[in-house]
């Protein structure tokens, strides 16, 4: 006879995750680490009953806002390389929509996070509820059906059964290299609270590993013979790269065969900035050396990289007549802009290509030039990160300042705005996964919120360095409260120049006058600072303000001694920017009484003339 276990479905919910397990570093660790969850009507009285019951196995942290714990979630997972997962739980209505950007972070980032949210009743009987939205001519609609388009997994559950099969398939998703990213589960009000007799074999310990799909041999066979025949061969490293744990494998490779190796923007850390094969970031916020020498690539290998514009200076920043190969575990991404794709996982892919290669090596004068491209790279760097006296420091000054004085182990995070291009750019890695940057889904508030995630993965001794703007600030600070509570410290350093600098500056370089960015520039009755350190102070943190680099410097080395999450504020200039973007194609009005947007328009149809045409 089957043994069963009686349960709601919430209970059988929270008890099936605690049994699944995976392994890190050859030691067996709870799968999903901890539960963000903010509670409501719609979680509180079933799902959070059974959370309390486990909290000494699957502990849950309260978070401030559905969004920012969701994002924490993220961080987790990025800072774990999507070996361990966390859950974000909400009520229904705003909720659960509060989370809605983050999935649609995961969704970009591939990144895994199992989003739990309440969901109207099933049976109909007190409809609406509170916070329903009601769908006059589909009743079986609710806000949660707006997950849809930013989940790789969607289910609602309306029977205490659906369980059984619904969430290993969604684990299944979210361990996925080709699928990886979020999944979503509804749970109905009123199925939370009905026991069901489980079968037994449902709770029984798991232990998950991460596929490694291996490539089909021909076309391995057939990217060897490209590679031998190219002349000026390039090496993209894009975020896959560091989720198959394939830096080491992948950085052997390009120093072995003379290739120099370029970075995205979630590939950035994949390898020490003084790598011999490193020439820097590629792409609109990458360095003139990887930039000139994508522009002369005859063959360029893209492993792990979904090619975003970013990247690919919108397509900009190669010559035409360059091949691709594409190595990406996900059969869409390979298959990008008539690309040779190789799918199947980066280790195991690079390891069988480099097998395959036999004695081949770059040409040693291209090998050369990238080094020598770095180099003047890095002069760059240092002319613009040099403190000078001018009244108020620029991104590169702070971003070398706190770069010079990180920790080797401690991890940088930061997001939209200004600052992606500058740590982009002016970071200098140390040691590999010290580098997170947010930019798949350019998401303002992930920052602080990502710190918090964050420091809840890291080991002991390395700290969370999160560089944030004013604006995305503004927009989402309070998970420093949350940091202060649960006692995960992180240093936060925010970067005032009075508004959103980054996009002003976009503005103004495509012919727009300074409009609704800068505060000064705002519908405002009287444009004052507002005292970022007098703000973290009373949410708890330590915090000071810093006047000069001098002052940031001694700030930096001061908050590295704190017990707690410490914040310092500088102000920084509004329109000083490292220089080395690709081209960018973005929307130009075609005709505007404005001389310098008609200016900026021929400039935009130039640079559309250069694309290279792909799908």
């Amino acid at each position: 006879m089957n043994e069963t276990v009686r349960l709601t479905m919430a209970q059988a919910l929270v008890k099936y995750l605690c049994n699944q397990h995976t392994i890190i570093d050859s030691q067996q660790v709870p799968l999903f680490a901890g539960v963000f969850g903010i509670f409501g009507h719609g979680n509180v009285t079933c799902l959070a009953e059974a959370l309390e019951a486990v909290q000494d196995q699957l502990p849950t942290w309260r978070g401030q806002n559905e969004q920012s714990m969701s994002l924490a979630a993220i961080a987790f997972a990025k800072a774990k390389r999507r070996r361990q997962i966390m859950v974000a739980t909400s009520s229904i209505g705003p909720g659960a929509t509060n989370m809605v950007t983050a999935a649609a972070v995961a969704h970009s980032n591939r990144l895994p996070i199992l989003i739990l949210s309440g969901d109207v009743f099933a049976n109909r009987r007190p409809d609406p509820v509170l916070q329903q939205v009601e769908h006059f001519g589909a009743p079986s609609t609710s806000v949660n059906d707006a997950f849809r388009a930013v989940s790789r997994y969607w289910e609602r559950i309306a029977h205490p059964e659906q369980i059984i099969s619904s969430l290993p398939q969604a684990v299944a998703v979210m361990l996925d290299p080709a699928e990886c990213g979020p999944a979503f589960i509804g749970l109905c009000q009123d199925t939370q609270e009905i026991a069901y007799d489980y079968p037994a074999a449902f709770f029984e310990p798991r232990i998950h590993r991460v596929p490694r799909p291996r490539p089909d041999l021909k076309s391995v066979a057939e990217a060897a013979e490209r590679l031998a025949r190219s002349k000026r061969p390039l090496i993209i490293s894009g975020g896959g790269v560091r989720y198959s744990l394939a830096e080491e494998r992948v950085s052997a490779f390009a120093e072995k065969r003379g290739m120099p190796l370029a970075e995205t923007i979630a590939g950035k850390g994949s390898v020490a900035h003084d790598h011999p094969a490193h020439v820097g970031p590629i792409g609109v916020v990458g360095s003139t050396s990887a930039n000139a020498l994508a522009a002369q690539a005859d063959v360029v290998l893209a492993i792990g990289t979904r090619l975003q514009d970013f990247t690919t200076g919108s397509w900009t920043a190669f010559a035409r007549d360059a091949d691709f190969i594409c190595v990406n575990a996900a059969r869409w991404d390979a298959h990008k802009h008539f690309s040779l794709p190789v799918v199947g996982d980066a280790l195991e892919s690079v390891s069988e290509l480099d097998a395959a290669l036999g004695g081949w090596t770059a040409d040693a004068a291209w090998t050369e030039k990238g080094k020598s491209e770095f180099a003047a790279w890095n002069k760059i760097l240092d002319d613009s990160q040099k403190p000078t006296n001018a009244p108020v420091p620029t991104y590169a000054q702070v971003v070398g300042a706190i770069n010079r004085l990180a920790g080797d182990g401690d991890l940088m995070i930061t997001a939209a705005g200004g600052l992606p291009g500058e740590t982009t750019k002016g970071w200098r890695v140390k040691s590999p996964h010290t580098f997170d940057l947010e930019f798949g889904y350019s998401c303002m508030g992930y920052e602080v919120a990502g710190g918090w995630g964050a420091a809840m993965a890291l080991d002991d001794g390395c700290t969370p360095i999160v560089l944030v703007g004013d604006g995305s600030y503004l927009m989402m600070n309070s998970d420093i409260y949350s940091s202060v509570l649960s006692g995960h410290k992180m240093i936060v350093v925010v970067c005032d120049n009075g508004g959103f600098a980054i996009i002003n500056r976009l503005q103004n370089f495509k012919g727009g006058r300074s409009f609704n960015n800068l505060i000064s520039d705002c519908r405002v009755a009287e444009p004052f600072a507002v005292d970022f350190a007098k703000h973290a102070e009373s949410m708890g943190a330590l915090s000071r303000r810093a006047e000069s680099i001098t002052d940031l410097e001694a700030a930096f080395e001061w908050a590295k001694t704190t017990d707690r999450t410490t914040v310092i504020s500088i102000v920084t200039d509004a329109y000083s920017w490292v220089p080395g973007d690709a081209a960018w194609d973005l929307g130009v009005p075609e005709v505007s009484e404005r001389e310098e947007v008609r200016e900026a328009r021929a400039e935009q149809e130039a640079i559309r003339a250069k694309q290279r045409i792909g799908v």
